[in-house]
């Protein structure tokens, strides 16, 4: 409390007024509801017109500015406003009823969508504006997905109704094909609510009972199960106050955790400073304020371009802080996780064209500075061509950058044509080995490669145990998996959908250093990649293209040529529409050739849809040059130690000579036991040479040619036992199995493989089980391995009947083969093959005694063991 005392009202008011201010500001602070809200757009569908009208409303500014008058007051930045489009987003502050927003406006062109992506992390709400001409368009659908993966509620607002052709019902199918659960919110509150009940089985049954409530619609808009969409104008206002009551009255107060936490969404410079921009996710953050080591020297607000310095700022806060210069964007700081990499990355690459007196090193210094403010522009130099490499994502963005760059640094740049940013990946997985041992050095590590579906990018996992490898050193290899781009062995180009998992590891204890398994890690994923099957991907285009009637079989013709795909929409009048996929690289430029046999009529919009298999892979491969086996920077062999010094062992080699035994095998390996290599005794005797050195004395004598024919004859007659099963002749024959079967297939499928496991647990053969899966359409047919018994799924047009008498037929001479089933004809011709049968019935009663007395009782009570036995089985199937 503070006390004015009479006659000296001007001493003390200063001081109640200050104190008075501080009270209001905590207070508005702490019961006020603050939300972080984005606006997305596809370009010209009116989102910044939507902002002013936003900010005029609620009297954050007093006059509404317009993109073509080029007054807008969140296009502040010259080349925006001569452009008319959005390029960096900005945010303003404004407060509508008991919530106060920070709204951050984010560009709509293609060309700058990471910038639009970056924002995402940091939105707690997201007003999506469809341009009521057009509809639904291909960037939409793609800022839709984005929302969806950063799981951020939506509101829409369909802008341009005052002018649109199109009705209500029309653009609500449209807007469905985003998700059905859109409702359109400017109707009467019962239609309204009506349409928010089918959002869930649960609002349906407090619909039926007269129980929503604006709590309820709370929770399913910010559950993403309901999605309120507003038809409006935004340059007339119309339908814009209902949007703010919506935002209003359906986005609920967050609270944060009292624990420091931030994360950077954005980096600008200004005033010769370093400005990182981030949302504070709990605590507080106060000028001075040490993180990681550096102190926060100034602490702003921004709306607009205009700022507000403060002291502190609070959780859920916007702001932009000086003197944290190693911070970058994605950071994530306090009790913040990392933030994943973004979704939508650069597909282009373009050489840097500079003036001929350019200081070249000094560019590279200057463009480092533009990548910390945008890290998808990916700034390489390479050193034997001294040129500069720049990804971006198209024209515009290339003209954007070529101004920037004389603004900032006085130099006039050009880009030449630019290429596609090629990826590879994998078609199999498959093991691969890095092994770095120079002198007084030694790691070895093993990871398993495996294929993963097109757009899932990397993903690392660690199944190496603390027995074969120290956690530390573990820790060591999966940071060495994360922090490097690696290159692909068809064209140098960066892998991706791509699961690398830590098999196992080997260190020494007292030679081991920690650049060692930096190298042996990334040796083990180029050796990898280079014993398998490598796919070259590139991006495609998702195209929308509209042209009249009378040149459609032209597009078509080209479309094709272009290797792309593509389906005819309905007609609108004299107009077609053709939509579908294309590569980028061969459909860069065919928005000026539509121009042109469209006479100026036709129009193609593009957006990026992803990575696919390249069309002519031998032919880009080729064009490249891309030697991987020469990459002395990227090599794929390892280096092991010798006489006291290291040498070099190329890819193929280092099965060899690696100390550790191979952990993963593929189905091929499976079906083919493990055969030791051969080992001759001169190289047993270069082996103790090199170990131990030269001995004079013979280290064998040679037996009797004789004696080795006697002994390699017993070898041929003891054979290991197999056990082939027709699976669906056992279900069927065994009681236990059939009842199942009638029921669920599966679970006597299920239950009948247990059995086997268990019994080949006691047997110790190898056993293969044959499932009929010869009417599944399209059926390549499976072996699966799960530990005990091999499960095999013929394939199309293929019986088990077949594929047993194959195997019998390839495995004789190796095994001794021995069938199980009651099919007469099959028994028949395997009898043929010199392999044994058994019978449904005596199998049954085999497996059950086993099972439940053991391997050991069973061979005593039998009197036999091992091939003995085997020949038992034979004679009492003879007597059948």
């Amino acid at each position: 409390m503070v006390l004015i005392k009479a006659g000296s009202q001007g001493k003390y008011y200063k001081e109640f007024e200050k104190t008075l201010f501080s009270f209001l500001i905590q207070y508005y602070n702490v019961h006020m509801n603050h939300q972080v809200i984005g606006i997305l757009a596809h370009v010209d569908a009116g989102k910044t017109t939507l902002s002013e009208s936003l900010l005029y409303l609620t009297g954050a500014i007093r006059k509404k500015g317009r993109v073509d008058h080029q007054d807008a007051f969140l296009d502040y930045d010259p080349q925006e406003r001569d452009r008319g489009i959005t390029i960096f987003s900005k945010q303003a502050r404004f407060s509508w009823k008991n919530t106060r927003f920070t709204l951050i406006d984010t560009p709509g062109h293609v060309d700058f969508s990471s910038e639009m992506e970056r924002s995402l992390s940091v939105l707690d709400a997201a007003i999506l504006v469809i341009n009521g001409c057009d509809g639904v368009q291909s960037h939409t659908e793609t800022i839709w997905r984005l929302l969806m993966h950063y799981q951020i509620p939506v509101f829409i607002f369909v802008n341009k109704m005052d002018i649109s052709y199109l009705t209500k019902e029309k653009l609500m199918e449209d807007l469905h094909r985003l998700d059905m659960r859109i409702a359109d919110v400017t109707l009467s509150m019962e239609e309204a609510v009506e349409q928010m009940a089918t959002s869930s089985d649960e609002m349906l049954q407090k619909y039926m009972a007269h129980e929503i409530d604006d709590t309820d619609i709370q929770q399913e808009i910010v559950s993403l199960h309901l999605f309120g969409c507003v038809f409006g104008s935004a340059l007339k206002g119309d339908q814009v106050e209902r949007l703010l009551d919506i935002l209003d009255a359906y986005t609920i107060k967050k609270t944060y955790p009292r624990q420091f936490g931030a994360r950077v969404f954005k980096i600008t410079h200004e005033d010769h400073k370093k400005w990182v921009h981030m949302k504070i996710t709990g605590g507080s953050l106060k000028v001075k304020e040490k993180i990681n080591d550096e102190k926060a020297d100034q602490i702003r607000l921004y709306s607009g371009d205009r700022f507000e310095s403060v002291q502190s700022v609070d959780a859920g806060e916007i702001c932009a802080v000086s003197g944290l210069n190693s911070l970058q964007i994605y950071d994530s700081l306090g009790y913040e996780k990392t933030s994943h990499a973004p979704l939508l990355t650069s597909y282009m690459k373009y050489r840097l064209l500079l003036p001929k007196a350019c200081d070249v090193v000094g560019m590279v210094r200057n463009l480092k500075m533009l990548s910390e403010e945008d890290p998808q522009l990916m700034v390489s130099y390479d050193e034997e061509s001294k040129q500069i490499y720049l990804q971006v994502m198209g024209e515009v963005q290339i003209e954007i950058l070529k101004n920037l760059i004389f603004e900032r640094f006085s130099v006039p740049v050009e880009f030449d044509q630019g290429s596609v940013i090629f990826k590879e990946t994998i078609t199999e997985a498959v093991e691969g080995v890095g092994h770095f041992e120079p002198l007084r050095h030694y790691a070895e590590v093993h990871l398993l490669l495996e294929p993963l579906k097109r757009g899932e990018g990397l993903v690392f996992e660690n199944r190496c145990s603390e027995d074969a490898l120290a956690k530390n050193w573990q820790r060591l290899i999966m940071t060495h998996l994360e922090e490097k781009v690696h290159r692909g062995v068809l064209s140098g180009s960066a892998i991706t959908d791509m699961k690398i998992t830590l098999l196992t590891g080997k260190a020494h204890p007292k030679h081991t250093e920690g650049g060692d398994f930096r190298e042996a890690t990334y040796r083990a994923v180029r050796q990898g990649l280079r014993s398998t099957t490598c796919l070259l991907l590139e991006p495609y285009y998702a195209f929308r293209l509209m042209l009249p009637a009378n040149v459609l079989s032209r597009a078509i013709f080209d479309i094709e040529k272009m290797h792309g795909t593509f389906q005819v929409e309905d007609n609108q009048g004299e107009m077609s529409v053709l939509s579908g996929k294309a590569p980028v690289r061969l459909m860069h430029n065919y928005q000026l050739e539509v121009l042109n046999y469209t006479k100026g009529r036709g129009k193609l919009i593009c957006s990026l849809a992803g990575y696919e298999e390249c069309v002519d892979q031998d032919e880009v491969v080729a064009s490249i040059g891309y030697d991987c086996d020469r990459d002395t920077e990227n090599p794929c062999g390892s280096v092991f130690c010798r006489n006291g010094a290291g040498f070099f062992v190329p890819s193929d080699k280092v099965e060899e000579y690696m100390h550790i035994k191979k952990v993963f095998r593929s189905d091929a390996d499976k079906y083919r036991p493990y055969q030791p290599r051969k080992v001759d005794e001169e190289e047993v005797l270069r082996v103790y040479e090199r170990t131990y050195g030269k001995v004079e004395t013979r280290l064998y004598r040679p037996s009797n040619r004789r004696d080795d024919e006697e002994k390699i004859d017993i070898k041929k007659e003891v054979k290991k036992a197999c056990l082939l099963v027709d699976g669906y002749n056992i279900i069927h024959a065994w009681e236990e199995l059939a009842l199942l079967a009638k029921d669920n297939l599966d679970a006597a499928r299920s239950r009948l493989i247990d059995l086997l496991s268990s019994y080949q647990g006691y047997r110790k053969c190898l056993l293969i089980l044959v499932f009929d899966a010869y009417k599944v359409k399209d059926n390549i047919g499976s072996m699966t391995y799960n530990g005990s018994i091999y499960i095999v799924y013929t394939k199309t047009a293929q019986t088990a009947d077949a594929y047993i008498e194959k195997a019998t037929h390839e495995m004789s001479q190796d095994y001794l083969v021995q069938v199980a089933t009651s099919d007469s004809l099959e028994q028949l011709i395997i009898s043929g093959q010199r392999a044994l049968r058994i019978s449904a019935r005596e199998f049954e009663k085999e497996v059950a005694y086993v099972c439940e007395t053991g391997l050991k009782e069973y061979e005593s009570k039998q009197g036999r063991s091992g091939h003995r036995m085997l020949e038992g089985l034979r004679k009492v199937n003879e007597e059948e």
